[in-house]
């Protein structure tokens, strides 16, 4: 580019001189040369700055709940809240976080827990598959327990929640009830029943890619996400249903509102979810519904553990005739399935923050 100077002619503009170049040329002018002198002996723009980058995001300092005086905020604002003061009126004094979640539960089982009991005591029927092998020409009761018994260990390794296991059986019992499938696509039906049960529950499901891998690759992605929509279409996107782990939870909050300790209340219910994951694989236990399993589990994992007391019996409403039967095809499982049931020592609380789990 080029401008026109004083006289008419054109002169080729000049860039700013770099930061070294200034520096020389303060060097070079001569100390007795007034600031007027040397301002006009340095050409235009050769004052200006460059320009800074900025940072992207601001840098923050190195924090922790131990070092409260770091980020310049008042001891009590840094601190955990157990350390902070008890009597402010924004946290209420309920000791623990868990202590907290146990008075939360509480007060929703008073205002709402038997509501929601009902409710689901009703709904279950509808989304209770019996008899889910009846239409499978292919699929055979030893196929579906070999196929629960390693969606078992999968949903382990993902580390999910027990409702999401329940929620998976239900949606695959749902879909074998409705349409046939081939022997040779029964493990991708499994594989896409988990998938959707993590995307109800979980916070961060599977990915497609992980779950091929666990199959070796039998399938593709395109599979998979074909059999998705197809199991959606089929169940009307009816996927959340009333599960095991709910009635679990009901029947643990009741026993604890009744005075029960809440270490023998959370053994139990810690042991009955073992129970109730054999009974998953086991074609026999599909015409029992969700809510007569879970207080089968209960009284059976009472007997283990703490024997001399059904508290179970008294909350559930079955019959006694009703729960007797399904506890000892119970404990049958759990004779043939010794090995696979960890020692129940692991079930006895073992310090006292098992007391405040609920």
């Amino acid at each position: 580019m080029v401008a026109a100077n004083a006289t008419g002619e054109e002169a080729p503009l000049q860039a700013a001189p770099s930061p070294g170049k200034r520096k020389r040329w303060a060097a070079a002018v001569s100390e007795d040369v007034t600031p007027e002198d040397r301002a006009e002996g340095v050409p235009d723009g050769a004052g200006s700055r460059a320009p800074l980058k900025r940072l992207k995001c601001p840098r923050y300092r190195a924090w922790s709940w131990g070092s409260g005086r770091r980020c310049g905020l008042e001891p009590s604002l840094c601190a955990r809240p157990s350390e902070a003061d008890s009597d402010s009126p924004a946290l209420p004094s309920c000791g623990s976080p868990r202590r907290l979640t146990a008075h939360l539960d509480l007060q929703f089982l008073r205002e709402y827990g038997q509501k929601c009991y009902h409710l689901n005591r009703e709904s279950e029927k509808k989304f209770h598959p019996r008899n889910c092998l009846a239409r499978q020409p292919q699929v055979t009761a030893e196929d579906r327990c070999k196929l629960v018994s390693w969606l078992i260990p999968v949903h382990r390794h993902f580390n999910f929640s027990f409702e999401s296991m329940c929620l998976t059986v239900n949606i695959m019992d749902r879909f074998l009830q409705t349409t046939p499938v081939a022997s040779d696509c029964f493990q991708l039906v499994g594989v896409t029943s988990l998938l959707l049960a993590c995307k109800q529950v979980e916070v961060y499901p599977p990915r497609i890619k992980q779950l091929l891998s666990l199959c070796c690759d039998a399938f593709t992605g395109d599979q998979l996400r074909n059999l998705e929509c197809i199991i959606l279409i089929k169940l009307n996107f009816e996927l959340l249903t009333p599960s095991v782990d709910f009635f679990l939870e009901h029947f643990t909050i009741t026993r604890i509102e009744h005075e029960q300790s809440r270490s023998q209340a959370a053994s139990s219910e810690r042991l009955a979810r073992r129970l109730v994951e054999l009974s998953f694989a086991d074609y026999s236990f599909n015409g029992y519904p969700p809510s007569l399993l879970a207080s089968s589990a209960l009284l059976l994992a009472d007997r283990m553990l703490h024997p001399g007391g059904d508290p179970s019996s008294e909350i559930s409403g079955y019959p006694p005739c009703l729960l007797e039967d399904c506890v000892q095809r119970l404990k049958l499982l759990v004779a043939l399935n010794e090995e696979s049931l960890a020692p129940l020592e692991v079930f006895e609380p073992t310090d006292r923050e098992l007391s405040t789990e609920f």
